[in-house]
């Protein structure tokens, strides 16, 4: 091989190497540029993240609970939203103390010292809330809201007197019928005894203050209603509108009450109820029904012995089988069956009326459902004509505040569920008259922050001076049972000692006689400002004060 040969395929070898080691270093020169900038992103991310871990630590170690408004708010919400008693909410505060950043976590009294004045902040609102400026109907002296009125017991010697407020409009801004958080509590009081003056006179005093309602919606007591005539005597007229499920119950009770089967039927399901428990058929047992209001709930009962009776048809059955124990524990019932089929056929029409009306209230189209409804009731008997001739009055009641197309609030299920939330919560065994009246207002509407705040506003002064010291029957009860020949001690002023929680105004006189209205006024729709003490200018604040009597 010649010179020129071997130069030439050294020269190849010598370009394949260079061509080789030139795309490796090439490659790896671009490797490490990637490298380097991603080494780079993750210095620059690890940073963030470093950061926003510091941060977020900075932020746990801060107190979740930065203000004593936010313990009043958490408080307030555990009493009134989740339903748990004081010494309750006490212990769950005091367990959350670490999580929340608490020093201490409040205690039952001071709990229930906030809910007190949470009741005397509300009342001092009221005014604001519910006062007059024009109601239903055009009427510019009428402060817009139903009332509904309720005389409820607890132990001791006090009736609870309560009046809350509810908008006529409700069914026009919210769906679905009125509950606790749509009503305001106007006018609390606990007296011996509540009779139709009485009842008037107080009434009075709280119309002086928010001026006329557009109507009254109650019970069907007797005493209520005669306040209201009162009133309407007195020159302050307003419709009355009687509760709806009062209605449907005082229907049935007149119907089927001296019915020849209804004592049979009451007899009988007493008699099945103590044969079918502690036995495998437990689960068939009736559902209580008291016996005070029965026809109110009195369905329920027909309602299951309805589907009772359906699992013992007849025929032959093996005699050790559940359907022969079943039958062996029905009684007399069986013998019920056209009582049970009546009242169901009157009933079933009338509750769905009733769900009706209470989720829409009552319009010109709810009406015209009803009558539809009622339809398979005959038309001879007392009930259909009852409820048609009921439905009327009302019906005309809307027409006349305008919300005839929208729908009147029929139903006073607010104000009875309030009764019994108030029995029944943070109450203990002592059901106090007087100290459940105090908490009536803290019961009703929605919480807000800015309640919680002025509810640490409120002093201790002028928490006494606005409750005072109503009669306690704990006290009582510490002070008299352990001491034979004590009762001396127990003077009748401990247990009629009157009570009254109502809205006043600023510069307004707490003497009695200038709340009570002119009988001598014959306008049906005059000024409430007539009723002012002319000595005084009004006051153009808002009214901040509460009038109290105990």
């Amino acid at each position: 091989m010649s010179k020129h040969s071997k130069l030439r395929r050294s020269r190849d070898q010598w370009k394949e190497k260079a061509g080789s080691r030139g795309e490796e270093l090439r490659y790896v020169r671009k490797e490490l540029t990637r490298v380097k900038m991603q080494r780079e992103q993750f210095k620059h991310e690890a940073k963030e993240a470093q950061a926003q871990l510091k941060q977020k630590a900075g932020q746990e170690r801060l107190p979740a609970v930065r203000s004593k408004v936010d313990v009043v708010f958490m408080a307030l919400q555990l009493f009134l939203i989740a339903r748990i008693g004081f010494r309750a909410v006490s212990r769950v505060l005091e367990v959350l103390s670490v999580h929340l950043g608490l020093r201490k976590a409040p205690s039952p009294q001071t709990i229930i010292n906030w809910v007190t004045r949470l009741s005397i902040s509300r009342m001092e609102q009221a005014s604001a809330v519910v006062g007059a400026g024009g109601g239903g109907g055009g009427d510019r002296f009428s402060n817009g809201f139903l009332w509904l009125l309720d005389i409820s017991i607890a132990l001791g010697a006090g009736k609870i007197l309560a009046v809350l407020a509810l908008d006529v409009r409700h069914h026009a801004n919210h769906a679905g019928a009125p509950s606790l958080h749509n009503v305001h509590c106007v006018a609390v009081a606990v007296a011996p005894t509540w009779t139709g003056e009485t009842i008037a006179a107080f009434l009075q005093r709280v119309i002086a203050v928010l001026g006329r309602p557009p109507g009254f919606l109650k019970d069907g007591g007797a005493d209520l209603g005669k306040a209201v005539r009162l009133l309407g005597e007195r020159g302050w007229p307003s419709p009355c509108i009687a509760d709806l499920s009062h209605v449907i119950a005082n229907l049935l009770k007149h119907e089927y009450s001296h019915h020849p089967l209804f004592e049979t039927f009451l007899s009988a399901c007493g008699k099945t109820s103590q044969k079918l428990k502690q036995t495998v058929l437990a689960c068939l047992a009736p559902p209580k029904v008291s016996s005070k209001a029965r026809f109110m709930n009195l369905h329920r009962l027909v309602r299951w012995a309805d589907q009772l009776l359906k699992h013992a048809p007849l025929g032959r059955v093996a005699p050790a089988s559940l359907t022969a124990k079943l039958r062996a524990s029905l009684d007399q019932l069986p013998a019920c069956q056209a009582f049970i089929g009546r009242f169901l056929r009157d009933a079933t029409p009338l509750l769905a009326c009733q769900k009706l009306l209470k989720t829409q209230g009552l319009s010109k189209v709810t009406v015209a459902q009803c009558e539809a409804l009622i339809e398979v009731i005959p038309p001879t008997s007392a009930v259909r004509v009852g409820f048609t001739g009921w439905l009327n009055t009302p019906l005309h009641v809307a027409e006349t505040l305008g919300v005839a197309d929208t729908g009147l609030p029929i139903s006073s299920d607010p104000i009875e569920s309030l009764f019994g939330v108030v029995k029944h919560h943070g109450t203990g065994e002592i059901k106090d008259a007087y100290r459940l009246a105090t908490r009536l207002p803290a019961l009703c509407g929605p919480l807000t922050k800015a309640e919680a705040q002025r509810v640490l506003d409120v002093s201790l002064a002028q928490q006494q001076a606005v409750i005072g010291s109503p009669p306690s029957l704990s006290q009582q009860r510490r002070r008299i049972l352990p001491h034979p020949g004590a009762l001396k001690h127990l003077t009748v002023a401990d247990t009629k000692s009157p009570f009254e929680l109502i809205p006043g105004a600023k510069n307004r006189s707490k003497n009695p006689i200038t709340l009570n209205l002119s009988a001598h006024c014959t306008k049906t729709s005059g000024p409430v400002m007539s009723l002012q003490n002319t000595s005084t200018p009004p006051s153009k604040d808002p009214p901040a004060q509460i009038t109290m009597l105990a």
